[in-house]
């Protein structure tokens, strides 16, 4: 079989003599080739040429700022962030220039706290603002995409003084990223320092004496409004959010909440501490005088519920006739049950607004305003009538009435100031912003003779009983003489020895309030002043689910005005 072989051949034409000539027309196809060749280089040269064209005419400023843009890398510093300082310069707050880090572009401080525990819930802390941050900043420097932003405290609220204005470095990076060379430098401006009212002392003192429970303690110079001592507790470590660690999502889970500010973010029944109150609005408004007496037999009726006195309850005994005073002195329920009675719901609520209650105190913080309740409430809200026993409750600062610690101590704060309100203030030197309560003289003479007494024997308030304090200074001097062999020994004694202890008078209440929780513990207050003339401090303490106010927030009050008395000025 033959095989076939399709191939191609070239033309075949006859030429003269017989011949065979292969090619034909070969010179014309030689010829389109090299033509068609021509226009094809031609083609993509003009392709390449209006390409180099486009890149660099047309487009030559854009590649060439994205050529820069590879070369130049562009990294923010973040300013020093504000330093904040007490009231003595003692830094509580301070960014560390010398410890830097690089992350995202941005050249960031190391913030130290301190006192982290103790101070956390009255500095605050900081994390990297997020989108709802740079979006709601009303600073005139506004925030910038990465930039840490203060968040709860003091950082938070004073956040456009502290953070200053951030700088830039330029630098030149090779191919593979890494820094070359520094092309400039536009140096950071630090935020503004500053300083509070709070004692550095004070405050550690009060969140030892809390010891871990929950609680809080609030102190104040009453004259002026200035915290000198802010303390929530359990509390957190605000240099956790400053790292990032993850470790901070454990606050947010734990069921002690130390992410909440108990002095001004929870709400509880102030118990017995609401008395001072309901005493000063039943005698301005004449309800009651000084010499009316109210007879204590253990208890009383409304309708089908029996509500007892304290003291009955619990000891089985009574005060007999009772007074205003001695009502204050022995926190007498049956006396404030028949007082609140006489005044009716609407009254008791008219006065604790007068005195602060039922709305945020005029204090940066973020506030609860807490619950004044009344007939109109209980019918709005719960669409329930107002019973007797409803009064009964209210009168000794129960029922359905929740205020925040920071409202039992500004409303207390009237009878350490003979009548006017000051707003707390956390900065030192801050202009005292105060207003009178419309209660006579005569009325708060009364109350404070009460307050007196509840803190003398016989009282309630037994932890301040004869209160006295060492006389550091005294003692300090002695020592400085004394050989270093011998000092123990005669540090003791001197602190044994009455004639180096000074007595300091103080009015307080007691307060003890029934919680609702599972536990059935109830919540401890005590608040007092001292000393009685011109009052330099005033404590708050208020102890969640702990018991009586006198046995467990007592000692603590005991404790914050020891340290305050007993420090070296």
């Amino acid at each position: 079989m033959k095989r076939m072989f399709h191939r191609k051949i070239a033309p075949v034409s006859q030429v003269a003599g017989g011949g065979v000539s292969f090619g034909g027309k070969s010179k014309v196809s030689r010829f389109s080739t090299i033509t068609a060749l021509a226009l094809f280089l031609a083609m993509i040269f003009v392709v390449l040429t209006t390409r180099l064209f486009y890149l660099t005419i047309t487009k030559g400023g854009y590649y060439s700022r994205l050529s820069e843009s590879n070369r130049v890398r562009e990294i923010y510093i973040e300013p020093r962030y504000g330093t904040i300082r007490d009231r003595k310069g003692t830094v509580l707050v301070e960014s560390r220039a010398t410890l830097i880090t690089l992350q995202n572009d941005y050249i960031r401080s190391v913030r130290e706290y301190i006192y982290p525990d103790e101070m956390a819930h009255l500095t605050g802390y900081r994390q990297i603002a997020n989108a709802e941050d740079i979006k709601q900043d009303n600073c005139s420097r506004k925030l910038v995409l990465g930039e840490k932003i203060g968040k709860k405290g003091v950082q938070q609220i004073f956040d456009c003084d502290l953070r200053g204005r951030p700088g830039k470095k330029m630098i030149e990076v090779n191919a593979q990223g890494k820094e070359i060379g520094v092309i400039a430098v536009v140096p950071p401006i630090a935020g503004k320092d500053i300083q509070l009212a709070v004692d550095a002392e004070l405050q550690v003192a009060a969140f030892k004496a809390l010891n871990g429970r929950k609680g809080s303690v609030i102190a104040t110079k009453p004259s002026t409004g200035e915290v000198l001592a802010f303390v929530s507790s359990p509390s957190f470590n605000p240099e956790l959010f400053e790292t990032g660690d993850k470790d901070v999502e454990k606050y947010f889970k734990d069921e002690e909440k130390p992410m909440l500010n108990r002095a001004t973010e929870a709400v509880y029944p102030p118990g017995s501490v609401f008395k001072t109150i309901v005493s000063a609005g039943a005698l301005q408004d004449k309800v009651v005088t000084k010499t009316d007496i109210i007879q204590d037999n253990g208890f009383i009726k409304a309708g089908s519920l029996t509500f007892g006195n304290w003291y009955f309850i619990q000891y089985g005994k009574t005060d007999g006739p009772v007074d205003v005073i001695k009502a204050l002195q022995r926190s007498n329920d049956i006396y404030f049950y028949k007082l609140g009675e006489k005044m009716g719901p609407d009254k008791i609520r008219i006065w604790a607004e007068k005195f602060g209650m039922g709305n945020a105190v005029p204090f940066e913080f973020s506030q609860a305003d807490g619950t004044l309740p009344s007939p109109f409430w209980k019918s709005e809200f719960l669409k329930e009538r107002w019973y007797l026993g409803d009064t009964y409750n209210y009168s000794i600062g129960q029922g359905y009435l929740l205020t925040t610690p920071l409202q039992v101590h500004y409303a207390n704060s009237v009878f350490a100031t003979d009548g006017l309100l000051c707003a707390p203030r956390i900065l030192k030197g801050a202009t005292p912003q105060c207003r009178r309560v419309p209660v006579s003289s005569e009325v708060l003479d009364i109350v404070q003779e009460g307050m007196e007494v509840a803190c003398a024997p016989g009282g309630t308030g037994w932890p301040l009983f004869e209160f006295k304090v060492r006389n550091v200074s005294e003692i300090q001097k002695i020592l400085s003489t004394t050989q270093d062999d011998k000092k123990a020994s005669i540090e003791a004694s001197l602190n044994r020895d009455l004639l180096y202890q000074t007595p300091i008078t103080t009015g307080c209440k007691t307060g003890t309030a029934e919680s609702h929780a599972r536990s059935g513990i109830p919540h401890a207050w005590f608040t007092a002043y001292a000393p009685l003339t011109n009052p330099e401090i005033m404590v708050t303490v208020l102890l969640e689910e702990a018991g009586q106010g006198s046995d467990i927030a007592g000692p603590v009050a005991k404790e914050v005005l020891t340290s305050y008395f007993e420090r070296v000025q």
